[in-house]
């Protein structure tokens, strides 16, 4: 490591560390009650930097065991009203970090929240095959993975990969592959009628089918990828994952800067064949490229396909140096900013071949400068992130989520809590 690289290493750490330290007492953060038991905004998310720097050694378990009291203060939802990143599931999620490294704390907790998410999972899973068999399209909310059933099988993945309740998870996404015809159309089996937003939009007459990792069917491939690598197979399995491929690669289109993959696909795109002409767009992990570069690396080491990870790997490379796509990411958050794709290049260039990992790497530094620029306060920088109203404190949005990233680029390892196991890149 050069001395400039550790400089940058530990002006990261700084930041990190200011975060944090902004974020120390749960009393100080006030969130809008809605928020209080969401992963993406509220304290679940923030408890997972508080796990992961204690994880790592490099903060106080006690902060960490403050905020998971906080956010298990009220009654936490659970049944139909909740879902991966809210309620009892979303809370799991940030338990199941802690008590990974801490034998024996919270056992009896923790068992009780997988015994009501796999029940939850099993549920959704009934009524996802009755909504297939009645021949009715899904809503996003029923496969996705911030509110569906990628979201369930993520936890599941990490907590009981063996378990009936993943299989079943995992038995739905196969069948949700398969293709259907509607209106003389052939759908792939994840159209849905609605817009991106799940609701009625005139702007997409006949409905769309989402690519996205978020609420797409690119969360559908990672998890189905992370579990065939994890050893856990259904059957239809391979060829599930190949149908999403061939799906993703039809769409495929080339800027001249390299591959992207379109947000989503609307009717009358599936009847020309072809995407429409876009303006170049963020390649965030919730929509675009960088996201879905990842889940296809992942799909291609389950199935041991060199030259589509090398595609792959070499896609993340484009979007990641493209200066038309790097321009229309415009905030620093996991979900779609700066400190995201800083992390999809670690995570990638962890299991990318010798060819594209030092690539992967070389990337990283400018991302991070663009969310930390070099010369730039810590603290003052902190401050800003901490204090912007618009995007919170929380985990996808806000300092939560950066800090998270920034502190897993710039760690020699990968994260030791697995938070990010909820994102479906790892």
């Amino acid at each position: 490591m050069t001395a400039q690289t550790a400089q940058a290493a530990q002006a990261t750490l700084d930041l990190v560390d200011a975060v944090a330290q902004q974020l120390a007492d749960p009393g100080s953060v006030l969130l809008p009650a809605a928020h209080r038991q969401h992963l993406a905004h509220g304290l679940p998310g923030i408890a997972l930097l508080h796990i992961e720097r204690a994880a790592a050694g490099l903060g106080p378990w006690q902060r960490a065991h403050d905020w998971l009291a906080a956010a298990s203060r009220a009654p936490l939802t659970s049944g139909p009203d909740s879902h991966p990143f809210y309620g009892a599931p979303a809370f799991a999620h940030a338990l199941a970090c802690a008590a990974d490294h801490l034998p024996g704390t919270y056992r009896r907790a923790l068992d009780t929240l997988d015994r009501q998410t796999a029940a939850d999972a099993i549920r959704r899973v009934d009524a996802a095959h009755h909504r297939i068999d009645t021949g009715r399209l899904p809503a996003l909310a029923e496969f996705d993975t911030i509110r569906g059933l990628s979201g369930y099988g993520a936890h599941l993945l990490r907590r009981d990969p063996d378990s009936s309740a993943l299989r079943a998870v995992l038995g739905y996404c196969v069948r949700l592959t398969r293709p259907i015809t509607q209106d003389g159309d052939t759908l792939p089996g994840w159209w849905t009628e609605t817009g991106p937003s799940g609701r009625p939009d005139e702007r997409f007459p006949g409905g769309h089918a989402n690519s996205g990792m978020a609420h797409g069917v690119g969360g559908v491939l990672a998890l189905l990828a992370l579990a065939a690598r994890y050893g856990t197979f259904v059957a239809g399995h391979g060829e599930a994952l190949d149908r999403i491929l061939t799906w993703l690669d039809h769409w495929e289109d080339d800027t001249g800067s390299g591959p992207v993959w379109p947000y989503w696909i609307t009717r009358a795109e599936l009847r020309a064949g072809h995407p429409a002409p876009s303006a170049p767009r963020r390649p965030s992990w919730c929509y675009g490229t960088a996201g879905l570069a990842r889940a296809r690396q992942l799909a291609a080491l389950a199935l041991g396909d060199t030259r589509r990870r090398l595609d792959a790997e070499n896609a993340l490379v484009a979007a990641l140096t493209d200066p038309a796509q790097l321009k229309a990411t415009r905030d620093n958050a996991l979900c779609h900013g700066f400190a995201g794709l800083a992390h999809i290049a670690a995570r990638a260039a962890d299991d990318a071949h010798p060819s594209t990992s030092g690539r992967l790497r070389a990337v990283i530094p400018a991302l991070l400068a663009a969310v930390h620029p070099p010369g730039t306060d810590p603290v003052h920088t902190a401050t800003a992130i901490v204090q912007d109203e618009a995007r919170g404190p929380g985990l996808l949005d806000g300092a939560a989520g950066i800090a998270l990233a920034l502190l897993a680029t710039s760690a020699a390892a990968p994260p030791r809590s697995a938070w990010d196991a909820c994102l479906l890149v790892a």
